[in-house]
């Protein structure tokens, strides 16, 4: 066996606390980095490898049939079409579907947009239909689905556009029947990696036909934007995380190998004495930290894909790729990257180690020189302190570069605590301004949503209104402590240009009070007009002043957007009632919501409401918190957990070596009096100070992170950055985060002072 090997594997045994930090230390950096790697992979590789394989369509564009009718629609790109289009409304059928965007193709297959059948067949004959499966959808072929003016489908198989060019297709035969007043073309291009490439594309192929012939079109940036923003709003934060963990990784493992070195002088002299080259005691040291950091970046590799996979199975499943598995290269990078950085933080005090001469080594006591320390502790003393305080606040001079290396890891853990905090408090911030939940509103349903399946609990009947619309209002308005009164209807509607879903929403009465809030423009005031949130607007490049064209109920109008609002639902857009008129004429209200005033009783109004109209049901107050802000929170205080106790490892090893190398100095302090809790509180003082300064250093830096990270994560989940969600410390919480770097100090010292403090004169002094 090599020499090296067996000096290095008994080196490795012999310094339990040294190995448990390195290999600790290790899993934690392994771990985030794995998450980190694997969720920025799998942000975009799932819909990139599915649309590589499955040819989708660089742009679907969606003309007005009487408007190109003979017209040449390929414009010299590669494209499949056209296919007629047709709308199919199934919301008032027992099979709801929603609204379908119909296309008449006669097979799957062609240059464009090859769209696999993932159960069941393709549609042969008329009378059949293929649906479009949707992630997590679940069902078997063989139902029906009811034709609006007569005849049935029968679902044959489901299947997948990756670019997200159609609901549901038929045969061309059988699109005839479903009335089609559109043609899509589905084109590929040479350069379609921008939004302007993709411009570009689309003005060429559109060149030369008349105004109005184009209805809509929709680009595969947008559809790869919009399936993988709520994926990509964790890859910010955690490649931060990521990065801190393998910052803090460095400094820990340089600070407990530097030390090693000092405190294994005589080792290192009694290597060379029996023969050792300076190579092989260099060597030995390298090899000493590798074997634990090899461990511990296998087992950290281990939980990131455990930790990580769940988060982004259901995000990719459906796009036929792999969901379960990351590329090898992000477990690669964990496992072979971390141990050859350990090693590369290790070097410098290897080096030193290799070029100590071993006459001086051999013979070196195990006093500490401690002449700075020493003079500050007398000033200490001087200024009447009591010896512990003034003794332990000097020590970290002793030793000013392995302090420096502490202080750094005290600062990196206080700028994740901070960090951490802020996100929470951000992403909290943001589902209560999206999501508001009022102890001061009361929600009411008043029979299934327009146009969407009512959700109604185990052993209730679907709300049936009793009073008419107007009644419905008049009698909420006349409740005793109701101030203010909202009705909202619900229309589910297709946007032109692929398979494009919005939910309109109509309100009526105190829209300024109840309604959402209006971050820029205005209310929509008159039909024709829309409010929408931001991330409709980031998902399919638009702005306020541009138009979209609509179809529900088997009508179709244009929409301009006037305003944007605060919601989160990226389809949802908002209308004034007065445009409900014009698409569903008749319709009435679904739900109303009414505002108490202060110190109102809330059962009392339900009695009133009940009293007034038994079909009303009242909903149970909303819960603001959505799945996505509970994966962040609770992924964001779990990665600060790990790290701060990181950081507080780094501040263990040091008090174990500080306390080895002045055994002498303590044994002779406890022989003149000083008990044993006395050495405890002299040893965690010498960490407070550097606690207290890594707090002061941390929080700040913590903060101007944050800054940086949120922006990045609104800007991942296509939404727009707002005050309220970088304006969220205070400042109580910014003193408790100044003091979590005495906590990581005080944390990571008080075990091994005690140890050291335990330890009897005659131990102590054994070797004196």
């Amino acid at each position: 066996m090599s020499p090296v090997w067996l000096a290095s594997w008994a080196a490795v045994r012999k310094r339990k606390v040294q190995t448990t930090v390195i290999g600790l230390v290790v899993c934690a950096a392994g771990a985030t980095l794995v998450m980190a790697l694997g969720l920025l992979v799998a942000a975009d590789a799932p819909f990139d490898r599915a649309f590589a394989s499955q040819r989708g369509a660089h742009l679907t564009v969606a003309f007005d049939a009487r408007e190109v009718e003979g017209a040449d629609l390929t414009g010299g790109a590669e494209s499949a079409g056209p296919f007629r289009q047709a709308t199919l409304d199934t919301s008032g059928e027992e099979t709801y579907l929603g609204t379908l965007t119909v296309v008449g193709r006669a097979d799957p297959g062609g240059a464009v947009d090859r769209i696999p059948v993932t159960l069941g067949r393709w549609a042969e004959r008329p009378g059949e239909i293929v649906l479009g499966v949707q992630p997590g959808a679940r069902g078997e072929p063989g139902f029906e689905i009811a034709v609006p003016g007569g005849g049935t489908l029968t679902v044959v198989g489901f299947a997948r556009s990756v670019t997200g060019s159609a609901d549901a297709w038929v045969t061309p035969e059988q699109i005839d029947a479903l009335r089609p007043t559109a043609v899509q073309m589905l084109y590929r291009f040479d350069r379609a990696g921008t939004a302007a490439e993709v411009a570009a594309g689309q003005a060429a192929v559109t060149a030369g036909l008349p105004d109005g012939a184009v209805l809509g079109s929709l680009s595969h940036l947008t559809v790869r934007d919009k399936v993988t923003s709520e994926l990509g709003v964790f890859v910010p934060f955690l490649l931060i995380f990521g990065v801190l963990g393998l910052v803090v990784a460095v400094l820990t493992v340089a600070n407990v190998v530097s030390s090693a070195v000092v405190a294994g002088l005589r080792q290192i002299g009694v290597l060379k004495a029996i023969g050792y080259t300076p190579d092989q005691v260099m060597a030995v040291h390298l090899v000493m930290v590798s074997v634990p950091a090899v461990a511990g970046s296998v087992l950290g590799a281990v939980i990131g894909n455990l930790f990580a996979k769940p988060v982004v199975q259901d995000a990719v499943e459906g796009f036929g790729v792999d969901a379960l598995s990351f590329p090898a290269w992000v477990n690669v990078a964990a496992v072979a990257g971390l141990p050859l950085l350990v090693a590369l933080a290790a070097l410098v005090p290897a080096l030193r180690a290799r070029a100590l001469p071993a006459a001086r080594v051999i013979g070196a006591g195990t006093a500490a020189h401690t002449g700075r320390a020493s003079r500050l502790q007398r000033r200490l003393a001087g200024t009447g302190l009591p010896r512990p305080f003034a003794l332990g606040a000097g020590l970290p001079l002793a030793r000013p570069g392995r302090s420096a290396l502490t202080l750094a890891s005290v600062v990196l853990g206080v700028m994740t605590v901070t960090l951490a905090t802020g996100l929470a408090l951000s992403v909290m911030a943001y589902d209560q301004a999206v999501r508001p939940s009022h102890a001061d509103r009361l929600e009411l349903m008043a029979g299934p949503p327009s146009g969407e399946p009512a959700f109604v609990p185990p052993g209730e009947q679907v709300p049936t209104p009793r009073l008419s619309d107007a009644g419905d209002e008049a009698a909420l308005r006349s409740v005793p402590g109701v101030t203010a009164f909202l009705a909202s209807a619900r229309l589910e509607a297709e946007l032109a240009g692929g398979a494009q879903k919005a939910t309109i929403t109509f309100h009526r009465g105190d829209t300024g009070e109840l309604g959402p809030r209006v971050l820029t423009g205005h209310r929509p005031g008159r039909p024709g007009q829309v409010a929408v949130p931001s991330r409709f607007l980031n998902q399919r490049g638009l702005s306020v002043g541009d138009t979209v064209t609509v179809s529900a109920r088997g009508g179709r109008t244009q929409l301009e957007i006037v305003g944007v609002v605060l919601t989160n639902n990226a389809d949802e857009v908002f209308a004034d009632w007065s445009a409900l008129a014009a698409l569903a004429p008749g319709a009435r209200a679904d739900s109303y919501q009414v505002r108490m005033a202060p110190g109102t009783d809330r059962d009392a109004v339900v009695a009133a409401v009940r009293e007034a109209d038994p079909g009303l049901r009242a909903l149970p107050p909303r819960d603001s918190s959505s799945s996505t802000a509970v994966i962040i929170i609770s992924s964001a205080v779990v990665l600060s957990l790990v790290l701060g106790a990181v950081a507080a490892l780094g501040v263990f090893n040091t008090v174990v070596l500080n306390a080895r190398e002045r055994r002498r100095d303590l044994g002779l302090l406890k022989s003149i009096g000083m008990t044993p809790r006395q050495v405890t509180l002299l040893l965690v003082t010498s960490m407070g100070g550097l606690g207290v300064l890594g707090g002061l250093i941390g929080v700040p830096l913590g903060l101007a992170v944050h800054r940086v990270v949120v922006p990045a994560m609104t800007a991942a989940g296509q939404a727009d950055v707002l005050d309220i969600l970088l304006d969220v410390y205070q400042a109580p919480a910014l003193a408790l985060l100044a003091l979590s770097g005495l906590v990581i100090a005080v944390l990571g010292a008080v075990v091994p002072a005690r140890g050291a403090a335990r330890l009897s004169i005659a131990t102590v002094l054994h070797n004196e």
